[in-house]
């Protein structure tokens, strides 16, 4: 690929080549990180060579310098292992991450407020960027719900992880007499997709509302209708966009959204296994978390699918989520059980 670029008509087609630069940089990210680590293999194998001829003196020294060695090896197979998992069709694209409040009332939109802060905080962690697309106050506090566009490469691989629903269990800041509550939010992730998968939505199956901006966003933004609401009416299927001033940005954006929802409604439609994507999430209630976040009698975040638990909730709630999603993606997960499956356009 690297000595395609050299050829005289390669800049010709100004798109392929942009398209063909950045495959390439995917694959050198993918690559390169593994035939680094092989060469540090072969230090390794060399000192111990080194440390079997040395003498006595030499011996305690050579060790020392392996053992540092090898624990930074350690963490930096740990990263090449977690890349190895992201290989699903769409692993590397942005993700359209959505949370509903569910049963609970005021305290659920209260916990959707502090998932919508974690999330912020967990994407900012990584190096990702946030969109907010939408987001719904509630009646009294918090938000009932919310979109945000993650971007940066890889963000929908690490962010799937989280779809499902997520229990908050403590003592209630709304209630008078400090008694303890229970409250359920759903988190729904989808791809955004890119222009190469078609999706052809015909105008008659789509009702578009336009209104004012409830949210933030400034004096621009709440003076005029520029908040867009697109209906899908064959599946029921609603996006809201307002987080732009411009009615025809946040069209577009809501239109990205719709076609990234339907393409993943297919999707689901056409795994051989029951194991979908929206049948996954369930009801937004007991029985159907697939993590608990118990702040009160004791402190506990524990993943219900893998095991995985801590009692550093507030470093969790401030967006500590790796340790969750690199133990969902290490146990196997539907989505790389069902990557050889085609979807036929």
């Amino acid at each position: 690929m690297e000595a395609q670029m050299g050829a005289p008509e390669f800049w010709d087609n100004n798109e392929r080549a942009q398209k063909h630069i950045a495959k390439l940089n995917i694959l050198k990210r993918s690559v390169l990180p593994v035939v680094e680590f092989q060469k540090k293999l072969g230090d390794v194998d060399v000192m111990i060579e080194l440390i079997d001829t040395a003498s006595e003196g030499e011996k305690e020294t050579y060790a020392l310098e392996l053992d540092q060695q090898v624990a930074g090896m350690v963490e930096e197979l740990d990263r090449i292992e977690i890349g190895a998992f992201l290989t699903g069709q769409f692993d590397r694209n942005n993700a359209i991450l959505s949370i509903q409040s569910g049963a609970g009332g005021t305290e659920s939109n209260d916990w959707a407020d502090m998932l919508f802060r974690m999330y912020s905080r967990w994407a900012d962690r990584r190096g990702f960027s946030v969109e907010v697309q939408d987001v719904q106050a509630g009646d009294q506090a918090g938000i009932s719900k919310a979109t945000m566009l993650i971007k940066g490469e890889n963000a929908y691989g690490y962010a799937k992880a989280e779809r499902g629903v997520h229990r908050l269990v403590r003592i209630s800041p709304f209630d008078s007499n400090q008694r303890r509550h229970t409250s359920f939010c759903a988190i729904d992730v989808i791809a955004e997709i890119n222009d190469e998968i078609k999706i052809d939505i015909p105008e008659d199956e789509l009702r578009i509302d336009v209104y004012r901006s409830s949210g933030k966003g400034g004096q621009g933004v709440n003076t005029t209708d520029s908040a867009v609401r697109i209906t899908h009416i064959p599946t029921g299927t609603v996006v809201v966009c307002q987080n732009e001033r411009s009615q025809l940005k946040n069209k577009a954006s809501a239109m990205s959204i719709l076609k990234a929802r339907l393409y993943e409604k297919r999707m689901d439609e056409q795994r051989s296994e029951m194991e979908r994507f929206y049948g996954e999430k369930g009801e937004i209630g007991w029985g159907s978390q697939i993590r608990s976040y118990v702040l009160q009698p004791y402190q506990m975040v524990k993943d219900l699918r893998t095991g995985v638990n801590t009692s550093d909730t507030q470093g969790v709630l401030d967006g500590d989520l790796d340790r969750f999603v690199t133990g969902w993606l290490r146990a196997g997960c539907p989505r790389h059980r069902n990557k050889d499956i085609q979807i036929e356009e």
